[in-house]
């Protein structure tokens, strides 16, 4: 007798159905169309189908209107029907890695939506509507195509976390500064030479990356940021170090790689709350003799230097100082995640 096999994505529904389940993963499964049995599952609140073949999404979606988190990245998304409008309990809503180009209005008419994952589409713009999503704490818009940023988005004051790694960006707009309850702040590989001053009034941020930019100083407001513990400033073009730099006494993570630096200033001493510091791949002969004063340090990456020789101080430190297998990018970006 033959046994017919139910296709693992039916089989999933058929349990969920059967138990009652509020959470369904159905990612990875190589769907090319949602199983329309699914819009039977009306009390679900998280839905996956990340890492799929969609190309559409039906419009029986937006009847599943107790969703709180739905998974869309990865997919093949070039648009989204206006029946999701009708979510209006989602507060995460990933759709990552698609082939979006714009986005709908009504996005912004989304109550409660607290984390919007939007990178690695072909975005250029958004929608004045995201600006009236006023819950919204994380926003990822990294891997895209941004040159400017919109104004709009100066009225999300409750953002927590704002990445904007890897887009066109030359320069940002002073309302930036705004964002006064931003934590984290990505804006490592654009074509940026310089911060606004306004984003002095950043106070609360603690991490900030600025790899891959056209840096030829640590920019100036920077200095003001005291709460910094993780600043990242490789592969930048820097012509040396301020002095103030010491001043950052919170920083437990410094990165300094691919910088072109040939000194340190000795007030990098004054970090002793140091545990990780990259220096690779530089043009240091030696360093200062301050740096012994840095006790918490437990990660020191220095290959790739000139070094005339390695100070005594060294020696009491981790085993082999000079090697390091750590990717000198300095450490993972919020949202790297779709």
């Amino acid at each position: 007798m033959k046994v017919s096999m139910v296709p693992p994505a039916q089989a999933r529904i058929n349990e969920a159905l059967e138990t009652h389940a509020t959470s369904l993963d159905l990612a990875l499964l190589g769907l090319r169309d949602v199983p329309d049995s699914l819009a039977d599952l009306t009390a679900l609140t998280e839905l996956r189908l990340d890492g799929n073949l969609l190309t559409r999404l039906p419009d029986w979606l937006g009847n599943l209107a107790t969703l709180t988190k739905l998974s869309l990245s990865s997919n093949r998304l070039s648009g989204l029907p206006d029946s999701l409008r009708n979510l209006t309990a989602l507060t995460e809503l990933r759709l990552g890695h698609n082939r979006l180009i714009d986005l709908p209005d009504w996005l912004g008419g989304l109550p409660a939506l607290a984390e919007l994952h939007l990178s690695g589409n072909k975005l250029t713009n958004l929608p004045d509507s995201l600006g009236n999503l006023g819950s919204l704490a994380d926003l990822y818009l990294h891997d895209n195509a941004f040159t400017t940023l919109p104004v709009t988005l100066s009225r999300l004051t409750t953002l927590g976390c704002l990445c904007l790694s890897n887009n066109r960006l030359a320069i940002l707009p002073t309302w930036l500064g705004s964002l006064t309850s931003l934590t984290r702040l990505a804006l490592d590989r654009n074509r940026l030479t310089a911060l606004p001053d306004s984003l002095r009034s950043l106070t609360n941020l603690t991490t900030l990356w600025l790899e891959d930019n056209a840096f030829t100083e640590v920019p100036d407001p920077v200095r003001d940021l005291t709460r910094l513990t993780a600043l990242y400033l490789e592969g930048n073009p820097l012509t040396g170090l301020p002095d103030w730099l010491g001043n950052l006494t919170g920083l437990a993570h410094l990165g300094l790689s691919d910088s072109g630096l040939t000194t340190l200033p000795d007030s990098l001493g004054n970090l002793t709350a140091l545990t990780t510091l990259w220096l690779s791949n530089n043009h240091l002969t030696e360093l200062p003799d301050s740096l012994r004063n840095l006790t918490a340090l437990t990660d020191l990456h220095l290959d790739g230097n000139p070094l005339a020789e390695r100070p005594d101080w060294l020696e009491s430190r981790a085993p082999d100082p000079d090697h390091s297998d750590t990717d000198v990018s300095g450490g993972e970006r919020p949202g790297t995640t779709a």
